[in-house]
């Protein structure tokens, strides 16, 4: 066991070693949620060789079946997904057991989402890519940081406008066409802003 990484609140387990991995050690279990099949099996990979027991679902309704079935003691779920929001699936993961620390990643990195995933009971937020390592340092968090901090600087003209828009797409849960419709904007517009978030300052 990794001494130097906080272990679950519930069990008291961490990633374990290979060598134990071969001694047959019941291992800590992850349910990685996320609909890109690619990262799935990357994810899956990096975290089995550093000793967790992984288990995948591509939509929320699956995810929710798999942690019905045997609550994981961490999850990695990504924010944006078809049908219902991964930050339902937050709460919902939550409910089954609240012990349970949950990461979430998005591609949709803002003030606004990071604070609701926290609400919704995530331990940890991190942006589209993260490294293995910023993965794990996350559910060394048990306990959710109370708030988000927020620069005393103010914000360029970019930096308010993709706050706005990600506040926007946070009500619609994620729906691009009808975000754009509420901003009065194109689809494609949307989509443009969206690829290209403003540098911080």
């Amino acid at each position: 066991m990794h001494a130097d990484f906080a272990t679950h609140p519930r069990t008291g387990r961490w990633g374990m070693s290979a060598d134990a991995n071969e001694a047959g050690a019941n291992l800590p279990t992850l349910l990685v949620v996320d609909d890109d099949p690619a990262f799935c099996r990357i994810i899956k990979r990096a975290m089995e060789a550093r000793g967790f027991a992984v288990r995948i679902a591509h939509d929320v309704e699956r995810a929710i079946w798999m942690a019905e079935d045997d609550p994981p003691e961490y999850a990695l779920v990504d924010l944006k997904m078809p049908n219902a929001s991964g930050l339902t699936l937050v709460q919902r993961l939550k409910q089954i057991d609240s012990g349970t620390c949950v990461v979430v990643l998005t591609g949709y990195a803002s003030i606004a989402t990071a604070i609701e995933a926290i609400k919704s009971g995530a331990t940890h937020y991190l942006a589209k890519p993260a490294r293995t390592e910023e993965i794990l340092a996350a559910f060394k968090r048990v306990e959710p940081k109370p708030e988000v901090a927020i620069s005393e600087d103010p914000m360029r003209i970019g930096q308010l406008e993709w706050e706005h828009i990600q506040k926007v797409l946070l009500e619609y849960q994620g729906n691009i066409s009808a975000t754009a419709k509420a901003l009065g904007m194109h689809r494609r517009t949307l989509q443009r802003k969206l690829s290209k978030r403003p540098a911080k300052q």
